[in-house]
């Protein structure tokens, strides 16, 4: 819900926008339209003038439709499958294809609109007057109520919510699943062509995603949402797509429109991603991390689920030692990234673990054990550079980027060992961005540093890689460049603060509260989160022959 106050020089209102919510037990007994947004304008203070137009457009703005006046029922159009309703309090003029309004409000008085749209049932038109400010009510009540449930009580509470509330946002409440980010093509390089379309579910936000939500109590929305990801996954098994619809389908294919301009001239505007066909292998090591943390919620697995884990363990047990395009999903090119390894070593460390704990009945518990000390001594030994003295983005290589301080973060080794922290400042000397932001690697021109990379250094120092002090410092810096409602976009501009890329982005919010739920966890002297899954310590605290 949002409040804005407006300050005129006649007067002053406040207006409240939302998206009206309400329980299960209300819905069943009242009649509800299938989405509805009000907005709802109070004159506060002698008076104001206030301007309406309403012109909707369809298929991304390029088509008009068609209005039709129904009286006091209000104004109707129809746009693909579905029927839209504009209501208001008072009377507007119709065209054609708009609406317009010149409306005078005196303290006291409000202008109420109800826009309301219906596709697979017959159309609930919202009442307005005491009805509406009754659901704004309601509204705050149930959020007021969801959010209390978080079971966060540490320093950063506050931020901690907002974080929680935004993912309960991005989630598809029908199915669970849980979107990067509700917009397309907000440019990462303001009037550059890096512009993409993040309206999908990526797996790999599917581990964060679990933590997140497991660690601030909220059980029903990381059930949702582990149930939405087998599902989705369940026609490629054991092959896995870089990323879903919400309903679990394909992501469209990757088209430029043309005809839009663009943020500040971004060019182009896409819908669709055409990384979707990628190969990221690290996105096995995300959905295993994912399913066995959801242990913390089911206790057991069911069979099906079971026999699902086993055939993707055996595929990162065959395919694991391949290029694929990696977490930062470059077009064009394939290589043996380190993090894509280090994924499938933390894949095959979790099914081991599970099976250690009886949850994964006729695992090839052997296959799995020597795969992933294959995949271990790989990387300790062609993944660590000596002339730069720093592990590296890819085996044999010399490039950097900040998955490396992800290492500790999945128990492969300690985050203060020597080579971690000889690894953590030359990442930090090369990508440091400055007041703590970090680049997600070198590029140029350099793009914004990169929302959740901060997180992760925060981790990093409260795993032992620095102090518990550097790392609340490190998150109060990072806390700052939030916008004034609390919300991260993709990116941010190290030298002004402007947000970049798609916004609000899921996954630096989930690296918000991760950092935020580490920060806690060290605090009261909680071990490693290798150590909290029952995972193989004995291997994580091995300091890979330093």
């Amino acid at each position: 819900m949002l409040e804005t106050r407006f300050l005129c020089g006649s007067g002053q209102a406040v207006l409240t926008d939302l998206m009206p919510v309400a329980s299960e037990q209300f819905k069943r007994s009242a009649m509800m339209a299938d989405h509805e947004l009000i907005r709802y304008l109070v004159c506060t203070e002698r008076e104001i003038e206030v301007r309406v137009e309403f012109r909707p457009r369809s298929a991304y703005g390029c088509k008009s439709v068609e209005l039709r006046d129904h009286g006091k029922l209000g104004f109707r159009f129809v746009a693909g499958g579905g029927v839209y309703w504009l209501r208001c309090n008072r009377p507007l003029q119709a065209e054609r294809d708009r609406v317009r309004g010149t409306i005078v409000l005196r303290r006291g008085e409000t202008l109420e609109f109800s826009l309301s749209y219906d596709e697979e049932s017959p159309a609930v038109l919202p009442a307005l007057g005491d009805r509406m400010r009754a659901a704004i009510e309601r509204s705050v009540e149930w959020w007021q109520q969801w959010a209390a449930r978080s079971s966060y009580q540490g320093p950063y509470r506050e931020m901690v919510t907002r974080s929680a509330l935004a993912l309960k946002l991005l989630a598809y409440a029908p199915s669970g699943a849980v979107t990067a980010a509700a917009t397309t093509s907000l440019p990462e390089r303001i009037g550059d062509t890096l512009n993409w379309d993040y309206r999908y579910c990526w797996l790999r936000d599917a581990s964060l995603t679990i933590r997140a939500l497991v660690g601030l109590g909220y059980m029903d929305e990381a059930e949702s949402f582990l149930t939405w990801l087998l599902h989705a996954t369940r026609l490629t098994q054991p092959e896995l797509r870089v990323m879903y619809d919400v309903f679990g389908g394909t992501a469209p294919r990757e088209r430029e429109l043309g005809f839009l301009n663009g943020y500040f001239g971004s060019r182009p505007v896409r819908i669709g991603n055409g990384a979707r066909h990628q190969l990221q292998l690290d996105i096995y090591g995300e959905v295993i991390e994912a399913t066995a943390q959801s242990t913390n919620v089911q206790g057991t697995f069911d069979r099906a689920t079971q026999k699902v884990l086993i055939g993707l363990g055996k595929h990162v047990a065959t395919h694991w030692d391949s290029p694929d395009e990696g977490i930062w999903e470059p077009r064009g090119r394939r290589e043996n990234h380190t993090h894509s390894r280090l994924m499938c070593w933390t894949a095959l460390d979790r099914l081991l673990a599970l099976c250690d704990k009886g949850l994964l009945a006729g695992a090839p518990r052997e296959e799995f054990l020597r795969e992933r000390e294959r995949i271990r001594r790989q990387i300790e030994t062609r993944s660590w550079n000596d002339k730069l003295q720093s592990y590296v983005s890819t085996l044999d290589g010399d490039d950097l980027d900040a998955t490396l301080l992800r290492i500790p973060w999945y128990g492969f080794e300690r985050a203060d060992s020597q080579r971690m922290k000889l690894t953590y400042r030359r990442v930090r000397d090369s990508l440091g961005a400055g007041d703590g932001l970090l680049y997600r690697y070198a590029r140029q021109p350099a793009e914004g540093a990169f929302g959740i990379c901060g997180f992760w250094v925060v981790e990093f120092l409260a795993l032992g890689g620095g102090t518990l002090r550097e790392a609340h410092d490190l998150f109060d810096r990072l806390l700052s460049y939030s916008n004034d409602l609390g919300l991260f976009a993709e990116e941010t501009h190290p030298e002004n603060g402007d947000l970049l890329g798609n916004f609000p982005q899921a996954f630096t919010h989930v690296g918000l509260i991760s950092a935020a739920l580490t920060l806690e966890e060290k605090e009261r002297g909680e071990p490693y989160p290798a150590e909290q899954t029952g995972k193989d310590t004995k291997a994580a605290g091995r300091e890979a022959g330093v």
